[in-house]
């Protein structure tokens, strides 16, 4: 059930964009506002229409203009969560859920149920949006989406209509539900950090064009990508397994290139996290450090090195399967002899790790 985009237009905006998202896997369209990612949402549920497209999912085809093939929207199979949620005040949420649904299909309310406590909101049925708080009236625009038994669910910066609190909760959840969808899913945000978090792959668009395509970890620690998309928080996911809870009140916690230790992780061993660690707080050094109190030494071999306009400079490293991304000064990296094949050492502070967030794994 891949979808399969092909998008040309000159306006409102030009865009010359190709992609793909596979069966169960969640891509994020990401770049500046006005790049034409929502543009390209809306373009695969039918309310846009391009000079130029083809649409596909799974062999089917909604759009393809050098063939005049257009489906209308309610004829294309495909969820769409708006950041807005367009809800009908007037309905319950169960209501809200069955008027997406088939007439046709058995139970109605039942299924509608089903759907709200798959996203967390058991019990609320009856309650009209009104009642509901923000992040409640999100996640029944999510149950709303799946109740078309959708091909493809469309999510349009679902979450940016509510508290940072309430958008980690739906994070979590919207982990948690990725373990029910089979079909793909593409998320359209602005937030890196979302993206990074709950995405297999990106698409980052600029100007209407794909700058740079690949696993969530490839983009995130390309230098020239994140240049592109003027981010300065950058950060590395890495995934690791809770191995031992220390007598000190450290986790030991395992990565493929080594141990890590954090202050007490609340989880039991064997459970299998994902840290993201800024560039800033990472440290390089050419041969392994003696004598320093940080627990944390990892090593990686350079991968890429881009040197700044300005004094700084982003080094990008392989450490064991996983990649990571340092920010040092431009005279740090030139002093240091950095450069692709390089062996080096990456040295990560135990409490800088800890403050970064701290996720289970997909």
């Amino acid at each position: 059930m891949a979808l399969e985009v092909v998008a040309r237009a000159d306006a409102p905006i030009p865009l010359h964009v190709s992609f793909r998202a596979e069966p169960g896997e969640l891509l994020a369209l990401v770049g500046h506002s006005g790049s034409g990612k929502t543009t390209l949402l809306r373009t695969i549920a039918g309310l846009w229409r391009p000079q130029s497209a083809r649409v596909s999912v799974d062999g089917e085809v909604w759009l393809d203009t050098a063939a005049g093939i257009n489906l209308a929207p309610h004829r294309r199979h495909a969820g769409l969560v708006f950041q807005n949620y367009a809800l009908f005040p007037h309905m319950t949420a169960a209501q809200n859920v069955m008027a997406a649904m088939d007439r046709r299909t058995p139970n109605l309310r039942d299924e509608a149920e089903r759907l709200l406590a798959l996203v967390n909101l058991p019990g609320l049925a009856d309650r009209k949006p009104g009642q509901l708080s923000g992040g409640q009236q999100q996640r029944v625009a999510v149950a709303r989406a799946l109740a078309r038994r959708p091909q493809v669910l469309l999510l349009d910066e679902p979450f940016s209509a509510v508290d940072r609190a309430t958008r980690e909760r739906l994070h979590d959840e919207i982990i948690a539900l990725r373990a029910h969808l089979k079909m793909p899913v593409v998320l359209v945000t602005h937030d890196m950090n979302e993206a990074q978090l709950l995405a297999d792959r990106m698409v980052v668009i600029e100007r209407g064009g794909v700058v740079r395509e690949g696993t969530t970890a490839e983009v995130m620690t390309d230098p020239v990508a994140l240049r592109t998309m003027g981010i300065r928080e950058v950060a590395a996911n890495l995934p690791a397994v809770i191995v031992e809870q220390e007598d000190d009140g450290l986790t030991r916690l395992q990565a493929s290139a080594g141990p890590l230790f954090l202050p007490r992780v609340e989880a039991p061993v064997g459970t299998r996290l994902t840290i993201r660690i800024p560039a800033q707080d990472v440290i390089l050094s050419r041969t392994r450090p003696e004598g320093l109190s940080a627990l944390n030494v990892l090593p990686a071999t350079v991968t890429a090195v881009r040197l700044g306009e300005g004094p700084g400079a982003i080094i990008q490293l392989r450490a064991g399967e996983d990649l990571l991304l340092a920010r040092i000064t431009r005279r740090s990296a030139l002093a240091l002899e950095l450069a692709p094949g390089v062996a080096c050492f990456a040295i990560l502070k135990t409490v800088a790790v800890a403050q970064t967030n701290v996720g289970v794994a997909r």
